[in-house]
């Protein structure tokens, strides 16, 4: 962030500056997935899949090629907050349309395991950049604004992201057909506006509240703990990474692990005690990092992993869970609203800790942040129906269920 900050920015600012570039891709999702999902259920999945595939993949690779404060001065932060909340339009597109795509296609014995399998490459994907940060960052130590790596080194997983938004773009026009669900599904006059204001309010209002505890959760493992354990824990950035990739590793094994076993036991279920094991679990681990110092990097290592195992690993059926709440003539729409419109309240996460912090103390807030995101993800849970065995060629939800 130094190569995009003016270098007399204070720590709060640079702190508000961090918080706005990470919720400008959230507060765009929402918008895309509306836009897309409406698309992909009026005019098919595989299309509209391929637009925002290309486009998350174009915003990437061009924020890699971004000049820096020392260039064009505060356009540069305006230039990055503005690419953000554009690739984060196409890549709630993606959510809306890939997703239901792959679900609709997978056999409902194996939509757990097939919804773990396409989850668990977000924690893949943090692995994978933490271990090429990792290897940047020990051959190009990030000596001030003008070090190699502060310079040209960061844009390397940008363009790497870019060129994979790419190749799939091409794979999906060669290999990928329409799923029959589509073309099954009865077509609604506008999916959207059956969504907000039809019968399926009520599954969409539950959606958002599972997924709203969801994004609190996120928020703090995935944006809270890492700077957490440098600043508060006092650890190295390379000792950072390493736990980050170890995390994000364990991660992809907790993913698929628990999507194959909301696939045993029911998704209602699960997500119910999900949520109450993140709501204890992971607020007393995170409790317990509030102690440590920069000594303590090993406890510190498995406490940061409990945090991250006990939260982000509810994503694993997720793909799964909001394809089968909506009927196949609303999905796409269902799925990127209800995923996407439910990491607005959460993206401001960094004033909520703000607030909390002259209350309970700025290391505790946080601690807050996850009971609160792990009792809305069990009420979510609780509140809606079991969703397993659902036919996910049906048009109506009331086909679904029989």
């Amino acid at each position: 962030m130094i190569y995009f900050e003016p270098a007399d920015t204070s720590k709060g600012t640079a702190a508000l500056i961090a918080a706005a570039v990470f919720a400008a891709t959230l507060l765009a999702r929402p918008l895309g997935s509306a836009v897309f999902g409406y698309y992909a259920d009026k005019v098919g999945r595989r299309i509209t899949t391929m637009v925002a595939v290309a486009g998350f993949g174009v915003t990437t690779f061009l924020i890699g090629l971004l000049p820096g404060h020392q260039h064009i001065g505060l356009w540069a932060i305006a230039l990055l907050i503005g690419m953000r909340f554009l690739g984060g339009i196409f890549l709630g597109g993606e959510y809306a349309t890939a997703v239901p795509l792959a679900m609709e296609w997978s056999p409902a014995r194996r939509r757990g395991l097939a919804s773990g399998l396409i989850t668990c490459t977000s924690p893949l994907a943090t692995a994978s950049i933490a271990a090429l940060s990792l290897f940047l960052l020990s051959v190009m130590p990030p000596d001030g604004v003008h070090s190699a790596y502060v310079q040209w080194g960061w844009r390397i997983p940008f363009f790497i992201g870019g060129l994979l938004g790419i190749v799939l773009f091409f794979y999906y026009r060669r290999n990928v057909e329409e799923a029959p669900a589509f073309e099954a599904g009865e077509s609604t006059a506008s999916p959207l506006r059956e969504l907000l204001g039809g019968r399926h309010r009520r599954a969409l209002a539950q959606v958002f509240i599972l997924m709203t505890g969801a994004w609190f959760l996120t928020n703090v493992a995935a944006a809270v703990l890492p700077s957490m354990l440098r600043n508060d824990v006092g650890l190295h950035d390379r000792t950072v990474s390493i736990i980050l990739l170890i995390s994000s590793v364990v991660c992809v094994g907790t993913f698929i692990g628990c999507a194959v076993l909301s696939q045993r036991i029911g998704r209602r279920r699960f997500y119910t005690l999900f949520g109450i094991v993140a709501a204890v679990v992971a607020s007393t681990c995170y409790t317990l990092l509030t102690t440590l110092n920069e000594d303590q990097a090993v406890p510190a290592a498995l406490l940061a992993i409990g945090v991250q195992a006990s939260t982000i690993s509810m994503y694993g059926p997720i793909a799964a869970y909001l394809t089968e709440r909506f009927p196949a003539s609303i999905r796409a729409t269902g799925y990127g609203v209800g995923y996407s419109l439910a990491l607005v309240i959460p993206a401001f996460y960094a004033f909520y800790i703000s607030g909390l912090g002259t209350l309970i103390g700025t290391a505790l807030a946080p601690v807050a942040l996850l009971v609160l995101g792990g009792l809305l993800v069990a009420v979510g849970g609780a509140l809606g129906p079991e969703t397993k065995d659902v036919d996910m060629t049906a048009g109506t939800a009331a086909e679904a269920r029989s």
